[in-house]
This record gives C-alpha cells, structure tokens and sequence, in this order.
C-alpha cells in the first residue's frame, strides 16, 4: 500500500513538474498597443499577433491602451511582470516623450527590454499641387521671398513629422514659417488636400495613396535611401540636406525582467513572420519598410533615437508638455 501511495505522489510530482515546465507560452500574451484601435501601430500589432498566435499555439490578444502621446499605455506596461506575458507594442513616441514631457512613466531604457524593430517608414514632404514649386529648393526659395503666403501643417506635438518639420526650418533658416498644429496626421493631411495649408511632413502611411492618385505630391523624404513605396521621390540626403533623417518606427519591447529565452524566441518568431511573402506584402502596403533587427540592434537604435531627438527639442527650443 504504501509503495502504491508513494508512486502515486512521485506521478503526481512529476505531472506537476511537467506542466509547469510547459514550454512558453502556455497561456494567452497580452500585446499592449499604447493608441487607440485602427492607427498604423495597432494594424502592425494585430498582423504580427495574429501570427504569433498561428506560430505559437496561443493566443497574443492585443489591448489597446491611449491617451497622453502613448504614455498611458507605455507606463502599464513598463508595471507588467517580466514573464513573457506582456509585450509593448510602440511607435515613435516610446524615444521622442523622454525629452518632450516634464514627466513620463516609464523609463525606456531601464523598464523594458527590446525585442525588435517590426517596421519603420521615412517622413515625407508634402504640398498640395497648387504650389508651383516642384523642387525643395524652390519651395524653399517662394517661402523665403514671402513667408505670408505659407504655413505647414504639424500632426501633433511630439510626432516624428513635427519634429521634421522643425528641423526643415532649423535647416533652411526658416524662422518665419508658421507651423498649424492638428489633433492627429489625418486632420493635417487633409488641411492639405484641402488646400487650407499649403505643405506639411507626414509619415508615409497615410500620404501614399494621396500622393498616388494626385491629391498631393511629395518632394522628399527623411530618409538616406529611397522608398520602395515611393521611388520617384528624392531623399533630402540626396539632395544634399544632410541629417534629417526622421522616420515613424513600429517597435516590439518586453517588460524588465522577461527572461533572455522568451526575448529571443519572440525576435526570431517576429523576424520570421516578417519575411514571409504575405506579411512583408501587407507591411509594405501599409507604406512601412520591413525590419526584424536583432533585440541588441534594436536596443542601439533605441539609445540613439533617443539622444537624437532631445537634440531636435533643444535646438528647436520645443517647450515641454
């Protein structure tokens, strides 16, 4: 009897022991997605969650979290345990509000772990086609010779295309060029259209098809090599405008904490759902240019960005939030 007992608690150990060591995940990942549903970050959430999902046998369920340029939904994240359960989808903002609001709640550089860059996608220039001008130059030169004439449409404070647009007047000396905030690319973009505003910086994404079908045209990116979605359009670098290169990045982090293995297997999984046909068809449709660097790449790029941009804030004299 008390041989049976003792096998039954060695099975019984041993059942337990085997469950628990259940290869990740074993249960449904959060993916939190720190904007409102239906913008660039949650369409690349839910596309590269979907796969996970398909990939990994479990469900990645995206929760989307707005409000405060992100921050909300950033600083829940950097509070989730670091088990794997949890990961942070981002855009831009995750390395521009460090230096752009008085107080953020969360610290980028110690309160995640980065896993990935999914995506990113340039800034472009855009005027509405009523301007004559059809070089950067000589948009430049009819700003300078009557600024009156002009004003540019901003997305919002802390947007990588604000952040173009101020270092396109730092550039050019444009102090007198008047910026139009707006509530989000959408409204902006369509002031230009419009005609209401004359030009703007714009993350590709929401321009391409306008610019496509003529509504707008585009005479640059911040990029240093051109567009696979525009390839007709020149690089400031090329035209010798040399460092503004700005673009809206699509991230994938982890909280503090979230074992080595689980970071690495969400990289390789990311990367690999990435390069398939289908999903890199999808992103590129979406006006972004495929990635899937190594978590150590994304973290150097992270660093930079942010060194890079406090920079922009300084010297653009851009008062914080």
């Amino acid at each position: 009897m008390m041989t049976i007992i003792r096998i039954t608690a060695f099975c019984a150990a041993l059942f337990a022991g085997a469950a628990y060591a259940q290869p990740y995940p074993n249960k449904f990942v959060r993916i939190i997605v720190p904007f409102a549903a239906g913008g660039p970050t949650d369409v690349m959430a839910r596309l590269i969650g979907q796969k996970l999902s398909e990939r990994l046998g479990q469900q990645f369920v995206v929760e989307n979290i707005g409000g405060a340029g992100g921050n909300i939904g950033m600083g829940n994240a950097a509070r989730a345990a670091g088990d794997g359960y949890t990961i942070l989808f981002v855009s831009s903002s995750y390395v521009v509000n460090p230096s752009l609001y008085n107080k953020i709640p969360y610290d980028p550089e110690t309160d995640f772990v980065p896993i990935t860059k999914a995506a990113a996608a340039p800034n472009a220039l855009i005027v509405h086609p009523s301007v004559t001008a059809k070089t950067v130059q000589e948009l430049v030169a009819a700003i300078k010779a009557d600024p009156a004439r002009f004003n540019i449409a901003s997305p919002g404070a802390g947007t990588t295309p604000s952040l173009s647009i101020e270092m396109f007047k730092l550039a050019f000396g444009l102090d007198d060029l008047t910026v139009v905030p707006f509530s989000g690319g959408n409204p902006a973009i369509q002031a230009v259209v419009a005609g209401h505003t004359p030009l703007s910086f714009q993350a590709i994404p929401p321009a391409t098809a306008l610019i496509k079908e003529g509504r707008l045209r585009a005479l640059a990116i911040t990029a240093t090599k051109r567009s696979s979605v525009l390839p007709d359009v020149p690089t400031l670098d090329e035209l010798g405008v040399k460092g503004q290169e700005a673009e809206t990045m699509q991230g994938v982090l982890a909280p503090a904490g979230t074992p080595k293995e689980i970071v690495n297997l969400l990289q390789r999984e990311i990367a690999a759902i990435i390069a398939t046909p289908d999903v890199r068809e999808k992103v590129l449709a979406l006006g972004f240019e495929p990635s899937g660097n190594s978590s150590a790449e994304f973290g150097a790029y992270i660093k930079a960005e942010i060194a890079k941009w406090k920079k922009v804030i300084e010297d653009g004299k851009i008062g914080k939030i």
